[in-house]
């Protein structure tokens, strides 16, 4: 069992929670991890570029001047790759990289993602973090109790909070996320992953295969 210190919005630890560390997949598997985060930026990637093949350049298709008799090298036309101005050779072209793993696969690395965070202490989990009002230094005193600020850190929430989330965007570093859209790569991009404990909790009942 992991043992989580909770903490208030003054940096004081008020209490713990034990986690098991198979309501998150029992261990961590890195080479899972890897591929779901290779599959993620795949995904984000524009496939936008585009080079100018030897057939898309200007100029004449016709041979500089003969093969033999001149006394030089023999050459092509002003297309070629060897000239400058000329076509590029096997250039990329725009392309879709994107491609998706299981299911199973993906969630199973979320929950995996999360147990590194646990295991490594990179994980602060605070009883509640509701405002009253949207107050960006509100959250940065709140970081800075928990000895947070400067980190790239995330922060999930059980559900959605316009206050929260508006109050922290404008943190450097800072991003915040409800616990159902966390990923494997966003929990392990950031340096610290802040939960509140409703989170915690919410996270923890999607710990069956398939949830």
């Amino acid at each position: 069992m992991l043992s989580l210190n909770i903490f208030n919005r003054q940096g004081e630890a008020i209490g713990t929670v034990d986690v098991d560390p198979a309501e998150f997949g029992g261990k961590v598997n890195r080479q899972l991890l890897h591929e779901v985060v290779l599959m993620h930026l795949a995904n984000q990637r524009a496939g936008t570029h585009s080079t100018l093949r030897r057939g898309e350049v200007a100029g004449s298709t016709k041979k500089l001047f003969r093969q033999k008799g001149t006394g030089n090298a023999r050459v092509g036309t002003r297309r070629t790759n060897k000239r400058k101005g000329g076509g590029t050779t096997k250039g990329p072209k725009p392309r879709d990289y994107e491609y998706h793993l299981p299911k199973k696969a993906v969630r199973a690395a979320t929950r995996m993602a999360l147990l590194s965070k646990f295991e490594d202490q990179e994980a602060v989990i605070v009883d509640d973090l509701a405002l009253s009002e949207i107050k960006t230094k509100q959250v940065a005193d709140v970081l800075k109790a928990l000895k947070l600020n400067g980190i790239s850190c995330l922060i999930s929430m059980a559900g959605r909070d316009e206050t929260l989330y508006k109050s922290a965007r404008n943190i450097r570093g800072v991003e915040v996320l409800p616990a159902s859209q966390l990923n494997a790569y966003t929990v392990l991009r950031q340096k610290r992953l802040l939960l509140t404990r409703a989170a915690l909790d919410e996270l923890r009942q999607k710990r069956a295969p398939g949830a």
